[in-house]
């Protein structure tokens, strides 16, 4: 990891603090290319209304599309989420065509934050097995800072989460 992934990673942290301070999900996305923000998101589930797709990363993809960011740069971006992105996500920053992933808490560590029961863990598929079937390849690193990345989480849960 570099400093420059570390300084990202820790902008996606303060998002996702910035999302949970306005009353949605403490989760955030940043995407960063030739040293530059191209989008960035909080989650939208929550006080937002977004509804149940309105993860950080899915945010701050809509907002690329509505920017009409070239494949080109996309190819050579990279997006900094606060949590490992989960298989949707996944699968939408690859079909975007975002060449790198960095991320901070792991889906494990998520879920054990959220108390997750077995029929609200979501699906059992990382980051990394979703993108390790893409047709093109896609990096991914993580997890990173993952003691940092639980500061957003905490006693966000309620009383009975980690």
């Amino acid at each position: 990891m570099s400093q420059s992934d570390e300084g990202w990673l820790r902008r996606a942290y303060t998002v996702a603090r910035d999302a949970r301070a306005r009353g949605d999900r403490p989760f955030g996305a940043v995407v960063v290319a030739g040293g530059a923000v191209l989008a960035e998101a909080g989650s939208e589930q929550g006080a937002s209304g977004g509804g149940t797709l309105a993860h950080s990363e899915m945010v701050a993809l809509k907002r690329l599309h509505e920017l009409a960011v070239s494949r080109e740069v996309l190819a050579g971006a990279t997006i900094y989420s606060s949590g490992e992105p989960c298989a949707m996500c996944a699968a939408a920053i690859f079909y975007c065509g975002i060449g790198r992933v960095v991320y901070g808490l792991r889906a494990e560590a998520i879920a054990a934050a959220r108390n997750a029961q077995s029929h609200t863990a979501g699906l059992g598929l990382s980051c990394r097995a979703v993108l390790a079937a893409a047709a093109a390849p896609v990096t991914v690193l993580g997890p990173l800072l993952e003691e940092e990345g639980q500061l957003p989480h905490k006693g966000y849960w309620g009383p009975d989460a980690a």
